[in-house]
């Protein structure tokens, strides 16, 4: 109030009012300086003295709104807090990744990889290839098409993916392309198997800037399309039917693939997917264009007859052909009637305290059944087969390899590609009826060295599958009858 006196006495009442709406603006509002040095302005401590004439009125403004922080200077001032230095990020060199040379071993060092691949790799924990990947790697990394055939569990993923990596980091991505142009396609049987690939290689590209995508049924169309339209994609994953969904849409263009992937081509005849396939191979350049690599764990002679036509003069690795099944799998099989199977399952599972368990049947009404008597029985179990919802399987699985979930029942088409490490003991409930099933269900568990144990039960509607299945194992597996404590029946649970 004593500056307005003043102003009055110097400048008259008419010119104080005009004066004072200016003197009561925010002093802090945003954009002001708090420095004392307004921009086009004179700071408030270096302005003239003026004895006998009256201050301009925009000094006297000036004085006004600099008070405050006179004022502010005069209080003691707060220690400033210093933000912490941020730790210096060092650049990852390929001598940071040691292997030392091991004979019988090839490292992947002994390949011309990218650093950031080998960065990856030395992430995952990778030091030496597989037998697999060493043989393949040799061929595709120089270009050529490949067929590989190895044991479930060997690494041809991780070749195939490195494969690709390698061919999309050394050629530049043409200028012009749209959003729906991947560079690569895999082209998977099953959901699951989508899935897995795609984890691998979003861990494989982590430092490369490429960009993974899935297309698989069952999942949210829109919100994979979303994802197709927010970036370029240079590697996709897809089940067959997706795939044609999007590409006879007009979202999804196969014209510029350079490297095509098909796993699991066996699975892909047995399911009917052949026809699908076809379409989408003559959807991508001629295989002149094009790299071709096919993988799976078997290959019939009608998959190797599909694999000659789509590929040109292919190298063909087969890796441990002679013994199918894995030898760190203990293998038994059960003689026990259909009536008492799911005793046997139960009290197995339970006299045991097996925690991490998966048990295959037949079809997907059996899988239902069994699930429901064993969590009714007071086993945390849950499902997997083509009835079950993408976000729910998903769901699934990560509970079953965190260990919340016990035993897994699931049916060939939902476990193909099922990769979750510690898995103890797997049951046949019922004996596959196509023998290549076997060595694929009992490949779930024995997995990365470990050892693993696989229990079948051969009742009267199935034993005779066993004749078939240890002509392709190469030897006999004998049979047992189960003791008598593990036939008793199953105590029901009080709600």
């Amino acid at each position: 109030m004593t500056v307005l006196k003043a102003l009055k006495k110097m400048f008259g009442k008419s010119e104080t009012e005009q004066l004072a709406p200016a003197s009561s603006a925010p002093s802090h509002s945003p954009g002001h300086r708090t420095d004392g040095h307004q921009p086009g302005r004179t700071a408030s401590g270096a302005a003239p003295k003026q004895a006998s004439t009256p201050l301009p009125a925009a000094a006297v403004v000036d004085a006004i709104a600099a008070e405050p922080l006179q004022n502010e200077a005069a209080k003691p001032a707060r220690p400033r807090r210093e933000p912490k230095p941020k730790a210096p990020v060092i650049p990852w060199k390929l001598e940071d990744f040691v292997v030392a040379p091991q004979e019988g071993k090839t490292r992947f060092h002994d390949f011309k990889l990218a650093p950031e691949l080998m960065h990856a790799i030395q992430d995952l924990g990778f030091p030496y290839c597989t037998p697999i990947q060493a043989q393949v790697l040799g061929f595709t990394l120089a270009g050529k098409d490949a067929i590989g055939r190895a044991q479930t569990g060997t690494g041809k993923t991780a070749a195939f993916l490195i494969s690709i990596i390698t061919q999309l980091l050394q050629t530049p991505p043409p200028k012009e392309r749209y959003m729906g142009e991947p560079r690569a396609l895999i082209i998977a049987p099953t959901r699951e198997l989508v899935v897995q690939i795609a984890k691998d290689a979003a861990d494989l590209t982590k430092y490369t800037g490429l960009n993974v995508m899935t297309f698989v049924g069952g999942m949210d169309f829109d919100k994979q399309l979303k994802h197709l339209e927010a970036r370029h994609c240079d590697i996709l994953v897809a089940t067959p039917g997706r795939l044609l969904d999007f590409n006879q849409r007009g979202d999804v263009h196969l014209d510029m693939v350079e490297v095509m992937v098909l796993d699991e081509a066996d699975r892909m005849l047995d399911m009917g997917f052949i026809p699908q396939v076809r379409q989408i191979i003559r959807q991508t350049p001629p295989k002149n264009e094009r790299q071709t690599l096919l993988f799976s764990a078997t290959f019939t002679e009608d998959v190797m007859n599909l694999a000659k036509q789509w590929t040109t003069d292919p190298s063909i690795v087969e890796i441990e052909s002679q013994n199918v099944a894995s030898e760190n799998v203990e293998q038994h099989i059960y003689a026990v009637a259909g009536a008492d199977k799911y005793k046997l399952l139960y009290n197995l599972v339970n006299d045991n305290g097996w925690e991490r368990v998966m048990v295959f049947a037949n079809r997907k009404d059996e899988v239902r059944r069994i699930e429901e008597r064993l969590v009714r029985d007071g086993v945390n179990a849950a499902q997997l087969s083509g009835d079950v919802p993408q976000h729910k399987r998903i769901k699934t699985l990560e509970g079953f390899r965190e260990g919340k979930i016990r035993v897994l029942v699931a049916t060939d088409v939902a476990g193909r590609g099922i990769h979750i490490d510690g898995i103890s003991h797997v049951i046949n409930f019922t004996l596959p009826e196509v023998p290549d099933d076997y060595v694929h269900r009992i490949g779930r568990t024995g997995r990365a060295g470990a050892d693993g144990v696989s229990i079948s039960f051969a009742g009267e509607d199935d034993s005779y599958q066993l004749p078939s299945i240890e002509a392709l194992l190469g030897r006999k597996i004998s049979c047992e009858t189960p003791p008598t404590h593990l036939l008793r029946p199953v105590e029901r649970k009080r709600p």
